[in-house]
């Protein structure tokens, strides 16, 4: 099984570039071998485009980055027909959505009927345009920024939108030594290499190990358990839909994977429930302004504490 090492040689690269992002890129990696999408969140200028660029490079994917404003057209991003003057006949152009790691910078930007035309294609890896499908390159994966304080031309991404993504990954402030070592880095201006750690037909081969990972009745019945438990919380306005809950056991048996284990764990899925679960469950209004300082990730921490997992 490759997963074992493949962990910290992706870290390691990543951290040539990226000071002190480790989970983030092992959340990432775990996202793209569970085939699934993520949607990065920070204020401007925490290393997310960065970190999207450094974790590709090392991967030797192809990469793609496309800055979201209101003026979009999902011709743009996601393809369409033109017309060939020269064959005086209509063809298909593929959008930039056409490769192995799409950066999708600011999709808050983005209007509704762009982002609607991203469903089908995160959800199906294929594009369908006026009865014309296109299969999208394996991997594929799509990763999402918004920046959570600005509220002026952004339009806030559908509930549908939001469950499309595997998992939801915050980037902050770094800590005082980290951001010493980011500055010492910038004033060096040195050239740093990224080496490639995995070949295409290794990463077709982990794909193919993730998938075989088993898991236990036990741990399906856990995961529903505590389904059950975000929809019943007095607390929760919205739980987590069967799709967060199968795209959270995907996940964990990708992380099961990188740590070397042929089995998912309820550790696994512990471990993963608040990035999976925090942006597709919604609190009561009457929660969210009692000022008691509850949050999304804090109830989701109290139920998963709360469901007993299998022994």
């Amino acid at each position: 099984m490759m997963g074992a090492g493949l962990r910290e040689r992706v870290v390691r690269e990543v951290g040539k570039i990226i000071v002190n992002k480790e989970r983030e890129t092992e959340l990432l990696l775990a996202a793209l071998l569970a085939r699934g999408h993520v949607l990065l969140e920070g204020v401007p200028g925490v290393s997310k485009t960065l970190l999207t660029k450094s974790f590709s490079r090392c991967l030797e994917l192809d990469f793609r980055r496309v800055q979201f404003t209101p003026d979009i057209l999902p011709l743009d991003r996601v393809g369409g027909f033109i017309f060939n003057m020269k064959d005086r006949e209509f063809e298909f152009r593929k959008g930039a959505i056409f490769t192995n790691i799409l950066l999708a910078d600011e999709i808050n930007r983005a209007p509704p009927k762009v982002q609607s035309a991203l469903l089908e294609a995160m959800q199906e890896q294929q594009v369908t345009i006026e009865g014309h499908t296109e299969l999208l390159p394996s991997p594929h994966m799509v990763i999402a920024t918004q920046n959570p304080i600005e509220f002026q031309g952004v339009y806030p991404l559908p509930e549908g939108q939001l469950d499309r993504f595997m998992l939801k990954v915050t980037l902050g402030y770094p800590s005082l030594e980290n951001e010493a070592e980011v500055i010492r880095r910038n004033i060096s201006g040195a050239e740093v290499e990224i080496h490639g750690v995995l070949s295409r037909s290794e990463l077709a081969r982990c794909l193919e190990e993730v998938g075989a990972v088993k898991v236990s009745d036990e741990v399906v019945r856990y995961l529903a358990t505590l389904a059950l438990a975000t929809r019943t919380d007095a607390r929760v306005g919205l739980g987590a839909s069967p799709r967060a809950i199968g795209q959270l056991a995907r996940c964990a048996k990708a992380r099961a994977y990188l740590a070397g284990r042929g089995y998912v764990t309820p550790d696994d899925i512990k471990e993963l429930s608040v990035e999976s679960l925090s942006h597709r469950m919604r609190l009561r209004q009457s929660v969210e302004v009692s000022g008691e300082g509850v949050t999304v990730a804090s109830v989701i921490r109290e139920i998963v504490d709360g469901v007993e997992p299998p022994r």
